[in-house]
């Protein structure tokens, strides 16, 4: 990403960070919270809250990035973020940015996913035949699928809408509260476990980044709440390896619905 000028910022999507031919959510909001994090200075780290909106899908390539800074506190700044290509608005958001420590929670009602070792879970390939497009975003995010939630893939959907995965970054680097954007739109998406194959893009995403995540592996649960009128909202929650919860989400999403 290159600073052209105060807010103004040029950047380069990268299409390895795609799903079929779209490039993915989380990491279109991840480029607009680095852009967000540097207009906001040293003093507000790292984002804390992200409501983004896709407009367009973008293609891979040169955009521009515009951040407008709405208020800046002691504690907390708070920006609008836009992605554009072609003079026309991409990807709209609003995001929330702060400190973020390691410390545990005070109080917690959810706890962690239980998922078999991750040698025993299913590694999700960049070329997988039961999605019918490739997802070049696996080679740079190894996920590995629980076992017991692999029934879609033999035409046997569970029908609970549920998909647990562990997530490691390929190349080895630790997670963090960017990196997390793309952990909380997870492939696949919970309408598989649905008997609803197929593309799933999502039009609104909010996210909560809690702390900073302890080195290794995550755990995300992914599940859908309620599906009809062709849209379906999901929820992500992701646990580091010390079992602390550390970013949740919600997302709206289209689907296909059967006749």
């Amino acid at each position: 990403m290159t600073a052209r000028g105060e807010g103004e910022f040029g950047a380069v999507l990268d299409a390895q960070w795609s799903v079929g031919a779209r490039l993915h959510g989380g990491y279109l909001l991840a480029v607009l919270g680095r852009a967000a994090c540097e207009s906001a200075g040293s003093g507000h780290p790292h984002v804390t809250t992200v409501s983004g909106s896709f407009v367009e899908p973008p293609e891979p390539g040169a955009a521009d990035v515009q951040v407008r800074t709405l208020r800046v506190g002691r504690s907390v700044a708070q920006v609008s973020a836009t992605l554009a290509q072609q003079g026309r608005p991409r990807v709209e958001a609003l995001i929330t940015l702060g400190s973020l420590d390691d410390a545990g929670p005070w109080w917690s009602s959810v706890e962690p996913v239980e998922l078999p070792p991750r040698q025993e879970c299913f590694l999700v390939p960049a070329d997988s035949q039961g999605a019918g497009f490739p997802i070049p975003l696996m080679d740079v995010v190894e996920q590995h699928l629980h076992p017991g939630h692999l029934a879609f893939a033999f035409g046997e959907p569970a029908r609970r809408g549920v998909v647990a995965t562990w997530q490691r970054l390929a190349d080895g680097t630790d997670w963090d509260p960017l990196s997390l954007l793309v952990a909380l739109d997870p492939v696949p998406p919970a309408s598989y476990d649905l008997g609803l194959p197929g593309w799933a893009p999502t039009i609104q995403f909010s996210a909560y980044l809690r702390r900073l995540p302890a080195p290794g592996p995550i755990r995300v649960l992914l599940r859908a709440t309620d599906v009809g009128g062709d849209r379906m909202d999901e929820t992500a929650l992701v646990w580091d390896d010390k079992g602390r919860l550390v970013a949740q989400a919600t997302q709206l999403a289209a689907v296909r619905l059967p006749a």
